[in-house]
């Protein structure tokens, strides 16, 4: 343990950092401090030392650990992981290039790289006639056209749902409608939906943009969403939607992902149950992502980490019981891995909260299968 002074004075705060907590990785707890934030009994502050002892009464301690379930990863991601771990077994001659992270999870890219994977930015990278793999988010009909002009050998590792909303954006854009997408700018899922009718489709991210929407014809006008959004928010923007365009029509069942709605609906609970919740997943899972922000607006604190290391013990002061989840690209391991840091914090009861049972399998493509 050290204390490492954050300034100059005798009322400069500090930093008090621990050794690393068993399953935390290499990176040990940091907690900051004010100076003299414990003090003799004749109210003298009793230094450095004495803060460090107070701060750590707050956080070490006997505690719960409830797990929603369901939790990490998805049926979709499984897939995703298996058709590249299955090309890396079956193609012999040559890398294999995937283009965009295959799944939104830091953890799982770097372990297919250690595999041999080559994570490339856009095909211009991959080299002619090499396997390359589409990722999880889909990608746009210009890019396969790309691939097919260089004569790339593609295996499309696309959420099923995922190509559903795709289908869905063909269908309405030929029928004349303007087509209304519910999601996040930028997001990879976005930027291949959008692709499939780039002159019909509109993005809307949320209820003002619904507000300052003009379309050619209100009496044709549908909707989509991107698949992983946060349930209760889409529910108001399409609210608004119908609001506006009283004609609008929607896709013939829901477009965000069962895992997604699914693991938000489990959070809702067991922030009911908890003093705080950790989400374990990457910053750029938007399903992650949603999950900390559906726990914060039922008054919940709630922290994403990438993984163990990223726990700060003052998130953990006097919590009795802490909630855990994992997004649906994070691997089970990570859960784990974090049990195991919290436990470094004092002895851990388990308990998990199911609310749902998920039973969907999907089978990677024929080009990925080793058996």
């Amino acid at each position: 343990m050290e204390v490492l002074p954050e300034g100059k004075g005798q009322g400069a705060p500090f930093r008090l950092r621990t050794s690393p907590v068993p399953g935390a990785g290499e990176a040990g707890a940091e907690v900051v401090l004010a100076a003299g934030a414990l003090r003799d009994g004749d109210g003298r502050a009793a230094g450095a030392a004495g803060a460090v002892v107070e701060a750590w009464a707050r956080v070490v301690g006997p505690r719960t650990v409830l797990l929603a379930s369901p939790r990490s990863f998805c049926a979709g991601v499984e897939c995703a992981i298996h058709t590249a771990e299955g090309l890396l077994t079956t193609v012999e001659d040559g890398a294999v290039f995937v283009r965009k992270q295959i799944v939104h999870d830091t953890h799982v890219v770097k372990d297919l790289e250690r595999r041999g994977a080559v994570f490339v930015a856009e095909l211009d990278e991959v080299l002619g006639g090499a396997a390359v793999v589409f990722s999880a988010h889909g990608v746009a009909p210009a890019v396969r056209a790309e691939a097919a002009a260089r004569h790339l050998a593609v295996v499309d590792a696309t959420w099923p749902l995922v190509t559903k909303v795709h289908s869905e954006a063909r269908r309405f854009a030929a029928r004349g409608d303007t087509v209304i997408l519910v999601g996040h700018r930028g997001h990879e899922e976005i930027e291949g939906t959008l692709g499939e009718a780039p002159g019909q489709t509109v993005l809307v991210e949320n209820v003002a943009d619904v507000a300052a929407l003009e379309v050619a014809d209100v009496s044709r006008v549908s909707y989509l969403t991107q698949t992983t959004l946060a349930v209760d928010e889409t529910a108001e923007i399409i609210a608004a939607l119908r609001a506006r365009f009283p004609a609008l029509r929607g896709p013939g069942s829901e477009d965000i992902c069962y895992a997604t709605t699914n693991r938000q609906q489990a959070v809702v609970e067991v922030v009911k149950r908890s003093d705080v919740l950790l989400v374990v997943g990457s910053a750029d899972s938007s399903n992650s992502v949603r999950m900390v922000e559906v726990a914060r607006r039922s008054g919940c604190a709630a922290h994403l980490v990438e993984d163990a290391s990223g726990i700060r013990p003052y998130w953990v002061e006097n919590a009795a019981t802490v909630g855990l989840s994992a997004g649906a690209s994070a691997p089970p391991a990570l859960v784990e891995d974090v049990l195991t840091a919290l436990g470094g914090l004092g002895p851990v009861a388990v308990a998990e909260h199911a609310t749902a049972t998920e039973t969907v399998s999907f089978v990677p493509p024929t080009a990925a299968r080793t058996s």
